[in-house]
């Protein structure tokens, strides 16, 4: 995506989340799907940067939950320049797709992701050794255990469940006005298809959403194109039109 807008000489910024970048960060707590905070101090700190600029935000998988969740809060902060939005692959409802996880193909992204979740979780202990228990998270064997043991308590919530039910996207669709581009695959194997088909009907009643939900695509795949060596982008090129169609100049009151 970035080298995608970047052919238009548009300016961008990537979010790393904490605890995905080349170090873990410094205090006790990580980024988690519903963790909007950094989200709304980078997008202030590149509108006041560039405050006649439009505005504009890209969330993929887990960051398109991140994002979703702040459009449609309507506690959050969000620039006045912040013009049109775009979300990729997102797991609308955590608890669904967490669960899903555990079932058929899906395992191998749930065994990847839990052995590199248990070790930034391991290596955290060791700074901040009274964050979690340390039992609870070596003993954890999906992805819902490792939220048991390691995001709910460290970040305030009663356990797994409570964090899925506060945080999934799915409920702060209704509360979004801001343009925004939806992408989903109906096999994306972090999600059951029954939670899409649910969504589109949600996103559905609201007019700000564009939806292009399809029957292939994978998560956050949508490769095109014949040639494997020279691949297009599907969920790049759609995002880059609509976004590019959204945007207009800002003025400031």
């Amino acid at each position: 995506m970035l080298q995608r807008v970047a052919r238009a000489g548009w300016g961008a910024e990537a979010l790393v989340f904490r605890g995905c970048g080349a170090e873990l960060n410094r205090t006790p707590r990580f980024y988690h799907s519903g963790e909007t905070g950094d989200l709304e101090l980078l997008a202030h700190r590149v509108a006041a940067e560039f405050p006649y600029a439009p505005l504009l935000a890209v969330g993929y998988s887990l960051g398109g939950n991140v994002l979703l969740k702040w459009l449609g809060d309507p506690a959050a902060r969000r620039p006045a320049t912040l013009q049109a939005a775009a979300a990729v692959s997102v797991p609308y409802d955590l608890e669904a797709g967490a669960h899903y996880l555990q079932h058929g193909l899906s395992r191998v992204y749930e065994r990847r992701f839990l052995r590199t979740l248990k070790s930034k979780a391991t290596r955290k202990l060791r700074r901040f050794p009274d964050a979690y228990d340390l039992r609870a998270l070596t003993a954890a064997r999906t992805l819902v255990q490792f939220d048991d043991a390691v995001t709910a308590p460290l970040h305030g919530f009663a356990n797994a469940h409570d964090y899925y039910t506060q945080c999934s996207a799915r409920q702060f669709l209704a509360g979004v006005q801001l343009p925004t581009l939806l992408i989903s695959a109906y096999d994306d194997p972090f999600l059951p298809a029954a939670v899409l088909r649910d969504v589109d009907t949600v996103a559905g009643r609201n007019p700000a959403f564009t939806r292009l939900f399809s029957a292939t695509g994978g998560h956050v795949g949508f490769v095109a194109g014949a040639d494997p060596l020279h691949p297009g982008y599907y969920s790049e090129d759609r995002v880059f039109e609509f976004l590019a169609a959204q945007v207009s100049p800002f003025t400031p009151a």
